[in-house]
């Protein structure tokens, strides 16, 4: 049994800055790749940024430059800090994982965190 706990969001003013932070638990043999995604009212979850067992990253356009993907694989949590924060990205964010749970499995399943709401308003 895998659980990915966010925690992090919140209410900022425009221009300002949050940290999200994910952490994996449970049986879990390895993790791939690591990331964060949003979905806002009305519209379909979307990438903000993914991390490769690696540390390898990669952006949605819309927030290049002002956020920031990062990974500590000792503790199996990834982070996400956002700078000048937009009304535009208030959204629920969800951690995603792609773990092996055990040796056994070869292939990676796929896990969601339960969202944490991030509002970007004056």
């Amino acid at each position: 049994q895998v659980q990915l706990v966010e925690s992090g969001g919140g209410l900022v003013q425009p221009g300002g800055s949050l940290r999200l932070s994910c952490a994996a638990s449970g049986s879990i043999f390895s993790i791939n790749d690591m990331g964060w995604y949003r979905q806002a009212p009305g519209k379909q979850r979307e990438l903000v940024a993914v991390t490769t067992s690696g540390g390898r990253p990669n952006y949605a356009d819309s927030v290049k430059g002002r956020f920031t993907i990062s990974r500590n694989n000792a503790k199996n949590t990834v982070y996400l800090q956002m700078n000048s924060l937009k009304p535009e990205d208030t959204a629920v964010y969800y951690c995603n994982a792609r773990i092996r749970p055990n040796q056994a499995m070869a292939r990676s399943l796929s896990y969601w965190g339960q969202g944490t709401q991030v509002t970007v308003s004056s």
